[in-house]
């Protein structure tokens, strides 16, 4: 189930029924098949072990369309802050794996924007929802 966290920062998590790589790959395949561009997929576990770091695993996929966010980028530029979107997957110290995500509604009011934008956006959702929890 999604819920908000603290509603002033814009962001939603999922509960993940899988490991963080599991839920990584099922999201950049859904992606994929939606023809939606994977602009990188960072592995922060990976990349703080090559560092002798230790962390849980954590891993964030950026991603979008630019027949989508284009738009927003031409109506107000500073949107690219929050563009492409992006999906964060991590696992607690009680090994609940969790999908985070900025909030459709929170980007366009924090930039300004009409609520007709918000199509250009949501549509991802559904497969954040599928990701985590089929």
């Amino acid at each position: 189930m999604s819920t908000p966290v603290a509603a002033e920062l814009g962001v939603v998590r999922i509960d993940s029924r899988h490991s963080v790589a599991h839920t990584a790959e099922r999201l950049e395949a859904l992606l994929k098949e939606r023809g939606i561009q994977i602009f990188a997929h960072l592995d922060f576990t990976a990349d703080a072990s090559r560092a002798g770091l230790t962390m849980r695993p954590e891993q964030l996929l950026i991603f979008g369309s630019p027949k989508a966010g284009t738009p927003l980028m031409q109506a107000q530029p500073a949107v690219g802050l929050d563009l492409p979107l992006k999906a964060l997957i991590w696992e607690d110290a009680d090994g609940h794996v969790t999908i985070a995500y900025n909030e459709p509604q929170y980007v366009l009011q924090r930039h300004g924007l009409p609520a007709s934008f918000t199509v250009n956006i949501s549509g991802v959702i559904a497969l954040l929802q599928r990701a985590a929890q089929e």
